[in-house]
């Protein structure tokens, strides 16, 4: 029988990050093996980054035809199409607009409002038609583009996790490049929570602020830190508004949200970064949504749900609003 202290952890670059994955109580790499390759077949399946995938090819057939895909690829799409359609600042179609800006990339600029109009017109989630019998995806107009990004660390964390079930894994945690997911119960510590690191939005990724403390959860952080430049003495982030074509302006440095799924958490937190400082009403019906801390730029840290979680400031600089 493994004991509890035994570790292993293997180090993986794929969907463009460094990926770090962590068992607890086993030393069966072949786990550890078999999720990588896990990895590497959904990002064969759904990346936008090479010429040819199952999403790139429904981005090839924009305006021309219906493209079938696998099961996989066509449930990831959908869901990420009806949240898209809410309109609450996740759009999976905003890869025109992406291109344009170029922020965090070569060439970043602020283009001029003429273009940006002509990328929205690209970027309507309602111009898409979708069967469920053929499991198939057509983009209306030439040039639009699907992009899973937004969503799909969240859905292959989940993944991950299913699979470590199946192998009866008594804890571990998947770091696919900052996007958290705790399986399990922390063999660290006795009352079998884990000690979560809430990210510093004005620092390099690693260095946190506070310190929750949560059982098996997901934790994701959508921040301005991440990709920027500077123009004319004003800061342009890569959090784009789908309703206007720029960057989301409001009083929010970053949000990091706690969820039971992972890919719940990469929808809640750009849909809680474009609502502002404060997590709008609706998603208290959401069970599946443990809370959410905001960090503003006037330094206040501020908790929406966590009522039972405890959060502990570690960096005084920031203060928590009562």
């Amino acid at each position: 029988m493994a004991k509890a202290q035994e570790t292993i952890t293997k180090t993986h670059h794929a969907l463009g990050t460094n990926i770090v994955l962590t068992l607890f109580g086993t030393t069966n790499m072949q786990i550890l093996d078999q999720t990588c390759a896990l990895i590497d077949f959904y990002e064969d399946q759904l990346t936008v980054n090479r010429q040819e995938s199952e999403v790139m090819s429904i981005n090839h057939a924009a305006g021309q035809n219906a493209v079938s895909v696998s099961n996989s690829t066509y449930e990831l799409a959908k869901r990420a199409i009806l949240v898209s359609q809410e309109r609450r600042g996740f759009d999976a179609l905003i890869g025109p607009l992406v291109k344009l800006w170029k922020i965090g990339f070569t060439g970043a600029n602020v283009p001029d409002d003429a273009a940006i109009k002509a990328r929205l017109n690209l970027t309507d989630p309602t111009a898409i038609e979708m069967n469920d019998q053929e499991m198939s995806i057509f983009l209306q107009k030439p040039g639009m583009e699907l992009d899973l990004g937004g969503i799909a660390k969240g859905y292959i964390a989940d993944r991950i996790r299913d699979f470590w079930r199946a192998y009866d894994v008594r804890a571990g945690i998947i770091n696919l490049g900052g996007n958290l997911l705790f399986v399990g119960n922390s063999p660290a510590h006795a009352d079998g929570n884990w000690r979560i690191g809430v990210q510093n939005p004005l620092s390099q990724r690693g260095e946190i602020i506070a310190s929750v403390t949560s059982g098996e959860c997901s934790a994701v952080t959508s921040g301005i830190y991440e990709r920027s430049f500077t123009k004319n003495g004003k800061q342009y982030h890569h959090i784009l508004n789908p309703n206007t074509g720029y960057p989301t302006e409001n009083n929010l440095l970053g949000v990091t949200v706690f969820t039971k799924n992972s890919i719940d958490a990469e929808i809640y937190t750009t849909q809680f970064f474009f609502a502002g400082p404060k997590a709008p009403e609706w998603y208290l019906n959401h069970p599946e949504v443990y809370g959410a801390i905001f960090v503003t730029k006037d330094n206040q840290i501020k908790i929406s749900g966590l009522a039972n979680l405890e959060v502990i400031i570690l960096d005084a600089s920031f203060t928590l609003e009562q």
